[in-house]
């Protein structure tokens, strides 16, 4: 196993957490909990999601950094061979996969700063639409990085 594919597994693993710290403080903002939970969708909804702003945060960065590195050798390992097999509806994923990134990293001073204690209760509606902002750019992300990684994996 080569050091890509490790930093690639490692990549993957960051965002699989960003991911679950991100839905869950989704779900705990758009369907708070009125009551203790005794369901499994109930203890998603029931999370504190003030407690999530730091992580998710921090595992952005860590993600980003991580895909940064590892992101020449997508252009002329994987990139190439998704041309040449025409798949372009998947290339172009990808690129929007760069720039929502891009657009996430200058999203989060803001979310960071709605999100730090205490919590104004005028800002809920802010911290809302940041933090579904940054679960869909998570999500795009995710999804788009693991299609392409299906299509012509590390090491292939």
């Amino acid at each position: 196993m080569n050091t890509t594919t490790v930093l690639l597994i490692i990549h993957g693993l960051l965002a699989v957490a960003l991911l679950g710290a991100i839905t869950h403080q989704s779900v705990s903002v758009w369907a708070p909990a009125r009551k203790p939970a005794g369901s499994f969708i109930g203890r998603v909804r029931s999370v504190q999601g003030n407690s999530y702003g730091d992580a998710v945060v921090v595992l952005y960065l860590l993600t980003f950094m991580l895909g940064g590195i590892i992101y020449a050798d997508y252009r002329v390992e994987v990139r190439v061979v998704v041309e040449q097999l025409g798949l372009w509806s998947q290339n172009g994923a990808f690129e929007l996969k760069e720039h929502f990134a891009a657009v996430g990293l200058g999203l989060l001073p803001v979310y960071w700063y709605y999100w730090r204690q205490p919590l104004a209760q005028e800002h809920a509606r802010t911290r809302a639409a940041l933090t579904t902002m940054l679960a869909f750019i998570v999500w795009w992300n995710f999804l788009v990085g693991h299609v392409l990684n299906n299509i012509r994996g590390f090491g292939s």
